[in-house]
């Protein structure tokens, strides 16, 4: 739901960053292992960390599973996922052929297994933590507007140096909207929008070019008409070039993106990452039934929007605490709560939300790419208990 207004109430401002970002490439490449277990055995316990830095990536964590996976399956697993993001040439000082692979994977600590696994009773969780949810009803995929723009101008910008449209373009890029908003929740327009994105040589005397190139091929393509006005400030690779980039530039981290990944800081976050943990880590599993009780909750008119907190205790399975807040847009439901609705509607123990959302058959390399929350077609994105709770609406 996008109005342009020229009532200025308040600015919130969201990024993303692209899959060639050093920390994203962490991601991604912890993903790629993960779903290489998966894909063996759907049972698999993984916790996989990746650090990266100039022709450099080192993996390390902990691993439970009958996958028959070798330290040189783990290795080609590396090497291939770098040059799918596009880092495949020794002038970048990062090159999925050459650089240098350690791996730290190990098994995993048996106390913790204990907790998770049990056969006589259901899967306990895979770690304390609290986790959230969010969706709002300001966008089609009930997404926070900031931060759904400013993924589609990432995801974007790597469409276009992966076509060759921009040929200049390299891995690294991201983007950063300010959104102004009126009085009632509307947006209304953008203060600022900022770009950068990684270059080769060619460009780095030609800055005006390449701005020309984003403002045609990119903002017009993403941006809604009208969201850019006179007023709007636009920064271009606001440093003057971009030329070194990704881990070379900067060493990356799996887990540095935990905003990025989820709403943009549009709503809370309870510290946990996501990539290379499978879904008996409840930091991961958790959040995403958390989107999807949100989601389902706003798509059936219970609430214009809605954030679900979950907490859990390590080795148990039900969770510890269940928070509904719809910040006064709630319907009227009558004498009922909507904690007592999430949990009349929702299996929330590990068990029940890897049945529900069948997250044993993920690919989880795409999540890290392209985004977790809001993407058509990932399970936790279905609005299939608008039906089930519009019941509860007097």
């Amino acid at each position: 739901m996008v109005i342009f207004m020229s009532e200025i109430y308040r600015t919130f401002t969201s990024e993303s960053v692209t899959q060639g970002h050093p920390d994203k490439v962490a991601d991604i490449i912890s993903d790629a292992i993960l779903d290489a277990y998966m894909a063996q055995d759907k049972n698999s316990h993984v916790a996989c960390e990746t650090c990266v830095t100039t022709d450099f990536c080192m993996v390390f964590g902990e691993v439970t599973s009958t996958a028959d996976i070798s330290g040189d399956d783990i290795e080609k697993i590396i090497r291939d996922t770098i040059i799918e993001i596009g880092y495949d040439n020794p002038d970048l000082k990062f090159d999925g052929h050459k650089c240098e692979v350690v791996n730290r994977l190990h098994a995993q600590s048996p106390d913790i297994n204990q907790g998770v696994n049990r056969e006589d009773a259901e899967t306990g969780a895979g770690d304390q933590g609290m986790m959230f949810g969010y969706a709002t009803n300001e966008t089609d995929s009930l997404m926070p507007f900031p931060i759904d723009l400013a993924r589609k101008l990432t995801n974007k910008l790597t469409e276009l140096r992966e076509s060759g449209k921009i040929p200049y373009l390299r891995p690294d890029g991201k983007a950063q909207v300010s959104v102004n908003y009126d009085e009632k929740g509307n947006v209304t327009s953008l203060d600022a929008i900022v770009l950068s994105t990684q270059h080769d040589e060619t460009m780095s005397d030609n800055q005006e070019q390449l701005k020309e190139d984003i403002r045609e091929k990119l903002f017009k393509a993403v941006v809604p008409e009208g969201l850019i006005t006179e007023k709007t400030v636009e920064h271009i690779n606001p440093t003057g070039k971009f030329e070194i980039g990704g881990p070379h530039g900067d060493a990356g981290l799996t887990g540095r993106k935990i905003i990025v990944d989820t709403y943009g800081g549009y709503a809370r976050h309870g510290g946990g990452a996501f990539s290379g943990k499978d879904c008996t880590k409840v930091d991961r599993s958790a959040c995403y039934m958390a989107r999807y009780i949100a989601k389902n909750i706003v798509a059936s008119g219970l609430a214009e929007k809605c954030e679900i907190q979950l907490s859990y205790a390590i080795g148990v399975a039900e969770p510890t605490s269940v928070m509904v807040d719809t910040f006064g847009t709630g319907a009227n439901i009558g004498d009922k709560t909507f904690d007592e609705i999430v949990r009349e509607n929702f299996k929330l123990t590990p068990d029940g939300i890897i049945e529900t959302l069948g997250l044993r058959d993920v690919q989880y390399k795409q999540t890290a790419k392209y985004g977790h929350f809001g993407i058509e077609g990932l399970p936790w994105e279905k609005m299939d208990k608008t039906g089930d709770l519009k019941k509860y609406i007097i």
